[in-house]
This record gives structure tokens, sequence and C-alpha cells, in this order.
């Protein structure tokens, strides 16, 4: 690894988040597909790794073809207003620099036909903008309708009572054997031509997250290693890992996979946020993507992150308890409460470093947070010891220790540090009279503290190794070219 520190990134001139090999790939169409087959290959066994909305509305479309549209949403690729309100849509790449308000819709198929052909009746769409949902996965079927919400409207009841309704059902062959739960489990949609029946029910996220970050990045720089097995990725800051529910096109594991010009494509092993970078381990088959999360079940992989935090902590054990609710921010709480999750992390060491100035933030597009005393920061070497969405960044704020730049924690952990006790489960926490009052409690800090950070963070996923570091990776050469160990890539 190489010696210089994870804190030089603030005072070196380090490669910033929109350079470092250009825009690729803006011109391709969108007219292949992802392919699902892998060979099976051997793996080798002993490896270290280091480095330096709205609230969705419920739709259907009914056998009289009533259709009820959700949001009212900025189009991402749109010139101008189309005659059902929504703007003119054309297709979904170049990609847009910013996300817009989200747009999904909810349908009952009420006459069997291709998929592309419905949808674009339906929701009035061209189909080309359509095909392209479809390829970046952003369109989701289930053979029966899933319970609507309780902010549904007595017609959008109606409706799903009456697709759902036993003497329905049964008459379907697709549903014959299934369980009405089994049933209504949903899947991605994954060709044009696909043959929905009547009763289908359809997801279609008409305005899905976009990453703009995958075009601005030379991904074979970021290649670590490439085995017969697995591929070991530096993942940027802004990107994903594996996708989202709506987008799989714009991810790591298929840029990565077009940079090395692979015939199969690499799986997600594990994840680390979009707004973290670092070390991701991606297998080259399902086989080997088997036995890389039997080695996390086994906790045979050891994870270290190298985190930039607004506070000191002592070095040691930290344990919390994450409720296990998948809405963020992620509460945690320090006492044990029945059925949520164990966190803990130990911090290795920490020093103190200066805070970095206002040109460093706005070069790498860090969020001023408004922490009150920007002096000194601490960075943290972490040994991750459970696995859960956010905990690094959840567990230090609940500490006073947020990351920098962590436009999600850091305004709740001054807003505690302000006012003790508005964290329902901080260390200051009220006594509340009911559980409605508690839960009333914990909706307002969610809804207060939910911005999640535009690119980047101070946390980097610095060293994966697993099966007790019997073979190693030598990285230092590579750090040391991207001018040390960093904390923000390209």
């Amino acid at each position: 690894m190489a010696s210089m520190s994870f804190s030089s990134i603030f005072t070196n001139n380090c490669r910033n988040l929109g350079g470092g090999g250009g825009p690729i790939s803006l011109l391709r169409t969108l007219a292949s597909t992802h392919v699902s087959s892998c060979l099976n290959k051997n793996h080798s066994n002993n490896v270290v790794v280091s480095l330096c909305s709205n609230k969705r509305a419920f739709a259907f479309q009914s056998s009289k073809q009533v259709v009820t549209h959700s949001h009212t949403a900025a189009a991402v690729t749109a010139t101008a207003s189309s005659v059902n309100g929504y703007p003119e849509y054309h297709r979904l790449l170049p990609c847009p620099a910013q996300n817009g308000p989200p747009r999904i819709e909810h349908l009952v198929v009420s006459e069997g036909g291709p998929v592309l052909e419905y949808i674009c009746k339906a929701l009035d769409l061209p189909p080309l903008f359509v095909a392209d949902l479809i390829h970046f996965g952003a369109v989701h079927y289930a053979l029966v309708c899933p319970k609507p919400p309780s902010t549904a409207t007595p017609e959008q009841i109606r409706i799903f009572n009456e697709v759902t309704a036993p003497s329905v059902v049964k008459k379907r062959a697709s549903v014959k054997g299934k369980t009405i739960r089994e049933a209504q489990k949903t899947f991605r949609i994954t060709h044009v031509d696909q043959f929905v029946e009547a009763g289908t029910y359809l997801r279609v996220h008409v305005h899905p997250k976009r990453f703009p970050r995958c075009y601005e990045i030379d991904w074979k720089s970021r290649i670590i290693a490439v085995t017969e097995s697995y591929v070991i990725l530096d993942k940027p800051a802004g990107t994903s890992v594996g996708g989202t529910s709506d987008n799989i096109e714009e991810s790591c594991a298929t840029f990565a996979t077009r940079a090395l010009e692979l015939t199969d494509p690499l799986y997600t092993t594990h994840q680390i946020d979009n707004c973290t970078e670092g070390c991701v381990v991606l297998a080259r088959n399902k086989e080997y993507c088997s036995v890389f999360h039997g080695k996390i079940r086994e906790k045979k992989v050891k994870k270290l992150y190298l985190a930039l935090a607004a506070a000191p902590l002592p070095v040691g054990l930290i344990t919390h308890y994450m409720r296990p609710v998948n809405i963020s921010p992620r509460l945690v709480s320090e006492d044990f409460v029945q059925g949520w999750q164990l966190c803990q992390l130990e911090v290795l060491e920490c020093k103190e470093v200066l805070w970095p100035d206002s040109s460093v933030e706005e070069i790498y597009r860090v969020k001023d947070c408004g922490w009150p005393s920007k002096d000194y920061a601490y960075e943290f070497k972490i040994n991750l010891l459970t696995g859960r969405t956010h905990q690094i960044r959840a567990q230090l704020a609940a500490c006073g220790a947020p990351i920098v730049g962590d436009s999600m924690y850091m305004p709740a952990a001054i807003a505690e540090m302000s006012s003790p006790g508005l964290d329902p489960y901080g260390n200051h926490k009220k006594q509340y009279a009911t559980e409605d009052d508690k839960e009333m409690a914990v909706t307002e800090w969610i809804s207060q503290h939910g911005k999640e950070p535009s690119v980047a963070v101070g946390l980097q996923a610095c060293q994966i190794s697993w099966d007790d570091d019997g073979f190693s990776f030598i990285t230092e050469g590579i750090a040391c070219k991207r001018a040390g160990f960093k904390l923000y890539a390209d």
C-alpha cells in the first residue's frame, strides 16, 4: 500500500471527479441485450486486495380501460409538453446530469400481448423509450397484482378486488399450483416482445435513477486484478455496484464487463454505498458468486475502510443495533432493541488531519453540511465486522463523529448535538407516552434527514481479503500512480 496517508487527498492535486478517461460509449445504442449465462471457471482461494419522492401512487388499467397516472414529473430527456400533461419522451441516452423527480406507474394488463405494445398504449410512451426502459431493467411484472398501499383510492381498491377475486384468478393457467403470495412476487421484464397475459401486474419506472458518472470513468484504469473466477474493481464514488431496482444498465458490473470485453456479465458479490469508493469483488460466473457469498456468511471475508470524520473517537469496538426497515437514514440504537440487527465495527486507528478547505470541497463535490468546527478532521481506519446498509455512516454519526460530506447523516448529528433528544433512538432519547407518539417522532426524524449525498463522502473501502490472507495482490504501484492514497476517484 502506498505510504501517503488517506487525508493527503486534501493537500495533493489528485484526480477530480470529472476527469480521467473522458466519456465512453456515449454514442452506443441500447439495442444490445444482456447475456445471462456464464462459463464455469476455476477460482483462486486466497486473496487480499488493498487500495490507496414523492410517495408512490397506485394506478391500474382495468378491463374498462381506466388509466390513472401517478406522478407529475420532468421527463428524463424531455423537449416539450405532450397532450397527456407529461413532457415528451425520446430516449434514455444521453444521460442527464441530474436525476429528476420520480414517476412510477402501476398497471394491470387488460388484454394480453407483447409488453412493449401494452406499455406504449397504456402510458402514451414511444416504443424506443419503452424499449430503453426494459433494457435498463425498469419494468417489473407479477402474475397477480400485489395489495395496494393505504393511500390507494376507493376506485383503485375496487379494481384490485376485481382482478384478484378467486373466481377470476383460478381461471388463469399461469397461476395454477401457486399460492397468491407466490403469484404476487415480482420479476424483471427482460425482452421487449415478452408476452403478458390479461391480469398481469406491471410496475414501470418511467424515470429510473441515473448514474452520469458511469460515462466519465476510464473503467480499464479502475480494474485492479482479473482472475478466472473474479474481478477486483476500484469502484468510483457516485456509481452503483450492481445497479438498482430500476437501472441495471448504469452499474459498475455492466461497465467493467464492457471495459474488459467479456462475453459473459460480471456478477455482484457484495455492496458498498453509491457515495463510497474502493474495493469490490465481481464474480465472473454464478458459481463463484455463490462461493463468495458463502465466505461472507462464514465470516471469512475481512473488510477495512478509511473514513474521514468530523470528530475523534477512541480506538476499540463500537456496537449498535439497526432498525430493520429499508428506509434511509438508517436508525441505530446503543441499547438492544428486539428484532433490530447487530452492527459492529472496530476503530483500529484515529489521527488528526486538517479539514479540507472550500476549494477542495468544490473540486470533489463534497457537501458543506454545516459542521460547526472545521479546523480539523479525523482519519479512521475501520475493521467492518458486520455489513449493514449505511452501517459505518450511521454508527459514526450516532457517536457524534459523522463522515465529512455526508449530507444524510451529518445534519442529523448536528441536530442531535444542538437539541439532545431529537433522535428517537439517540443517547439522549426521550420517553414517549405511547408507541404511536414514538413512531410519529421516527417518521419526522427520517423525513428531515434523508438527503442522499450527490456524489462522494469521506469513506473508502481500502482493503478486502479472504481465506486468511494466504495470497495477496500488491497495489502500491497503482496507488502511487494515482497520486497516493485517495478518497475520491477520477
